[in-house]
């Protein structure tokens, strides 16, 4: 057979290579996978990121309770405080996994920032009465943030990260100090 002589397969596999149906499909796949789990851990940073902003909102809002007196008034416990807390959070996490840490400082003294987690489990530090004057309130909430989406690789879990649960924790914290005269 001469090079001028084609034989009759060979229109049929060059109008293969030419036919381009299916090929997006192909491509949308090899494509797809990488693309949803950049846009769900994408999604999954932004709500991290709000859940700490809504804990940080609330701890604030109730710790102004505490600076403006009116939980040594109502002698609120811790169990009220959480609670009041709670209420300001509860959209976005579960109150039985909250902590909170409340230390009084005296003045000149060093303020200490309690570690949240003591060999691997939660601190809770309630220590709160009527402060006196010049001394330091530190109030800190903590929080496990359950992560899903970034366990496929784009961990940002801060505690547990070598593990299939890693959890980023959450943190807010509001100091003040009393004033002179203010009690």
């Amino acid at each position: 057979m001469s090079s001028s002589e084609k034989s009759p397969a060979e229109p049929r596999r060059a109008a293969w290579r030419r036919d381009q149906r299916g090929s997006a499909l192909i491509e949308f796949a090899l494509v797809a996978p990488i693309f949803f789990a950049l846009l769900f851990a994408i999604l999954e940073i932004a709500l991290t990121f709000f859940a700490g902003q809504v804990l940080e909102n609330g701890l604030d809002q109730t710790a102004r309770k505490m600076f403006t007196h009116e939980a040594a008034d109502t002698n609120m416990t811790r169990d009220q405080f959480v609670s009041d807390l709670c209420d300001r959070v509860k959209v976005l996490m579960d109150c039985s996994k909250l902590r909170v840490n409340v230390s009084i400082t005296a003045p000149g003294n060093a303020i200490t920032i309690l570690n949240p987690i003591d060999g691997g489990t939660f601190v809770d530090s309630f220590n709160y009465q009527n402060p006196q004057a010049q001394q330091t309130v530190v109030v800190s909430a903590y929080y496990l943030w359950p992560l899903v989406v970034t366990q496929l690789g784009f961990n940002m879990a801060n505690v547990d990260s070598n593990t299939p649960n890693g959890k980023y924790l959450l943190s807010a914290m509001a100091a003040f100090r009393v004033e002179p005269g203010a009690r």
